[in-house]
């Protein structure tokens, strides 16, 4: 059988079988050998882009680095601005890969890598993928997944997902109607392993509940199901569990960079510390010791068009005090840091926690199909829900109880009952959005 996914890569220009052979040597070094590895990679791309990249080496300015601590905080915004002021010598349009970032974070901007880096980064992710007994030439993907709606886009998609051997369930409209007919898919096509968005295959997962379903009874070939960019929630992993029948792996990963962290088999979260470097800091820049929750903040080790040189990804996190520097373990993802809630009383919480509140009490009686949070003033949030019926005034009750007792009182809310709920342009859900 012809591997279609390598095929593609190499007649995109690249350099798979020479990535997968690197990472090969990297996985099988020990870790004083990979101590070693680490230092001589994070000195040598710092070097290039302090001579090779103009952009870089306006931030880091007249700073005499002596230390790695030294080097300065890249942000966001700093990467707002043309590609081309961006781009090391040596790298133009044509021998490049380009893309955007989703602007979840709500600072969307274009980045470059290098051919050989992203080829890493595909081999980084087969590799994880292949823990689980899938392979990306040969495994059949079910993808929930947003697709562009223009026609050339869509078109363009779509034979993406012919070359790379997966069928796309669009998730822009998740009604009965329409996840009756993504079961009717399962049942008639052999597919391996299902990939996508979060909310949307929780969604899923609550219709086969309802219609007293387990999905590898109806598609045995099923093997894992994958859930990437938005919160899997405790609760959400056990429905998933139930309802689909097979293990349900978490990864964590920004387009920019590459995967971030991959569950292993033993259920922890792996941090890729083949192609990323990964540090911990607390709001003065200084790094962390494992076990401390601070801003995630990631180096690319390999990428030479673009430099992504401890760079804040915008997201809270903390490393396990069992991590090492070969195999770092994230131990929390708190959430991003623009999704922090400033009450009146000046006490900050995530946003996430109103979430958690309220999830907890609609989800008794499975009416509640999916809602988000938004926070209009200080004092003042506005939930939207999607439900067969209306919440009655003894459930609003309970939901302003228990904020009153976890966040805390007289804080105003709305709720507003929807027949479908806005989604990014990718398809992404945001759970809590501060409008402040």
């Amino acid at each position: 059988m012809i591997r279609l996914f390598d095929f593609s890569l190499r007649l995109n220009g690249f350099p798979i079988k020479k990535a997968k052979v690197e990472l090969d040597r990297i996985v099988n070094l020990s870790e004083e050998e990979y101590a070693l590895f680490l230092e001589n990679k994070k000195k040598e791309i710092v070097d290039f882009h302090l001579k090779n990249n103009s952009f870089y080496q306006k931030l880091v300015g007249n700073t005499d680095i002596q230390n790695w601590e030294d080097l300065p905080i890249l942000n966001k915004q700093n990467l707002q601005k043309p590609l081309d002021e961006r781009l090391s010598n040596g790298y133009s349009k044509k021998n490049i890969y380009l893309n955007k970032t989703s602007g979840s974070s709500g600072t969307p901007f274009v980045f470059a890598k290098d051919k050989y880096s992203h080829a890493l980064t595909w081999s980084s992710i087969m590799m994880r993928f292949g823990w689980f007994g899938i392979d990306f030439n040969h495994s059949y993907q079910a993808r929930f997944y947003g697709i562009p709606m223009d026609f050339i886009g869509y078109q363009k998609e779509r034979i993406k997902d012919f070359m790379t051997h997966r069928f796309r369930f669009p998730v822009f409209d998740l009604s009965d109607e329409i996840l009756e007919k993504f079961l009717e898919k399962f049942k008639s096509k052999k597919f391996d392993y299902i990939n996508g968005y979060t909310s949307s295959i929780v969604l899923f997962a609550k219709y086969l509940e309802k219609k007293d379903i387990i999905l590898n009874k109806v598609c045995p070939t099923l093997k894992a199901c994958f859930v990437t960019s938005e919160m899997l929630f405790e609760t959400d992993k056990k429905l998933l569990e139930k309802q689909f029948g097979i293990p349900i792996i978490s990864e964590y990963g920004a387009s920019e960079l590459d995967l971030i962290a991959f569950e292993n088999s033993k259920g922890e979260w792996q941090v890729n510390s083949e192609t990323l470097f990964v540090e911990i800091l607390d709001e003065n820049d200084k790094v962390l010791p494992y076990g401390e929750e601070g801003r995630i903040v990631i180096t690319s080790l390999f990428n030479k068009a673009n430099p992504f040189i401890r760079y804040e990804i915008g997201d809270i996190g903390i490393l396990d005090e069992k991590s090492t520097p070969k195999k770092p373990i994230l131990k929390k993802l708190i959430g991003r840091t623009n999704d922090i809630a400033i009450l009146p009383s000046g006490k900050k919480s995530p946003g996430l926690t109103f979430y958690y509140v309220t999830k907890s009490i609609i989800e008794d009686d499975g009416n509640v199909k999916e809602f988000i949070i938004k926070q209009t003033h200080l004092d003042t949030f506005e939930i939207e829900y999607v439900a067969e019926k209306e919440l009655d005034s003894a459930q609003i009750q309970k939901i302003k109880d228990a904020i009153d007792l976890y966040l805390e009182p007289n804080l105003n809310f709305t709720f507003t009952r929807k027949t479908v709920l806005e989604r990014t342009n990718r398809g992404k859900l945001k759970q809590f959005k501060s409008h402040l």
